[in-house]
């Protein structure tokens, strides 16, 4: 994680100030080393830094916070699930061109090249704009 990154989360209330030595640089212990990974999981996954804000706030109440935090990852999560099923489906489509383009290089190879490409049609947005 970058200097930039940690100054950040500092500022937003991510992460508590933690000391520093003598030359400057901030000393992480073990359980901020283990928090800093899951924010940058989180963040990996797009979770909006107002959720990790929340989560973040939550954390310091302690256990007492547990429901409301793994309400917090549940929806995450499901919205992750719903991303993974929109990749899988570009993906298939990425596919099924990335062979039509191999049956069509040979096809050139061997006949000379057609006039056009046959079409597939994809049933997400994201995935039908070439």
């Amino acid at each position: 994680m970058t200097a930039h990154t940690l100054r950040y989360y500092e500022r937003v209330g991510l992460i508590q100030p933690v000391g520093r030595a003598r030359n400057g640089h901030r000393r992480y212990s073990e359980a901020d080393e283990a928090w800093l990974h899951f924010l940058h999981c989180m963040r990996a996954t797009n979770m909006p830094i107002r959720a990790m804000q929340r989560y973040a706030e939550l954390r310091e109440l302690g256990d007492a916070t547990s429901e409301e935090r793994r309400k917090i990852l549940e929806d995450h999560q499901a919205e992750i699930a719903a991303q993974i099923v929109e990749l899988q489906k570009a993906h298939a489509l990425l596919t099924h061109k990335i062979a039509n383009y191999k049956k069509i290089e040979r096809r050139i190879r061997i006949h000379g090249p057609e006039l056009e490409e046959p079409e597939v049609e994809c049933d997400t947005e994201v995935a039908t704009s070439f």
